[in-house]
């Protein structure tokens, strides 16, 4: 192995793939650019992920998906709106990588400590056990959902949305007010409608 393949590793090679998928898209993605872009040849890539491209996606996966663990200070509520906070962040720094999400699940040991934390805060909440688990759910599906509208809405060369028409009387009223808010705005005010009220 030499000097350049020795300072390699998992971590650097996940991050030179999100930098890659980040900046040309996933299927731009190849393990030959990704040996380019670290200057070494894709064998050297191969000595950390034998696997080969399958592995090093689920490297992928664990590293942008991983739902944060909520804080373990504060009330159930505050811990909840930072861990979805925090949440967010995370899938939008590396939006490239999203399609990996519905295909890859995120694996049970780097998902749990993340889960543990909202049961227990929804636990604390006084919701009964069946809630728990369903509140729980809806949050992390209201996070990633949210996310995947920002993506869109954001992405480069979207054509401008044309007005309602008299086919949509409500969309037509509620639009400016829609389009009068910030993505953070908008978050906020789905974590208002989500959480369960005190």
């Amino acid at each position: 192995m030499t000097r350049v393949q020795a300072g390699l590793t998992r971590e650097g090679i996940v991050e030179a793939a999100l930098h890659i998928v980040d900046g040309q898209g996933l299927r731009r993605l190849t393990m030959r650019r990704l040996g380019d872009a670290l200057g070494v040849e894709a064998m050297a890539v191969y000595h950390h992920f034998p696997r080969g491209k399958d592995q090093l996606l689920d490297a992928m996966i664990e590293h942008v998906a991983a739902p944060p663990r909520p804080p373990a200070e504060g009330d159930w509520e505050q811990r909840l709106r930072t861990w979805a906070q925090a949440y967010r962040v995370k899938l939008l720094e590396h939006a490239g990588a999203l399609p990996l999400l519905f295909t890859r699940p995120v694996p049970e040991a780097v998902a749990f400590p993340s889960l543990e934390g909202r049961l227990a805060a929804f636990t604390e909440a006084g919701l009964d056990e069946e809630a728990i688990l369903d509140a729980a759910h809806a949050l992390a599906a209201y996070v990633l959902g949210h996310v995947i509208l920002e993506v869109q809405a954001e992405a480069p060369g979207q054509p401008p949305t044309p007005p309602p028409d008299g086919r949509h009387p409500h969309l037509a009223r509620l639009r400016p007010r829609e389009t009068a808010r910030t993505w953070d705005g908008r978050f906020t005010a789905g974590l208002d409608a989500v959480l369960p009220t005190r």
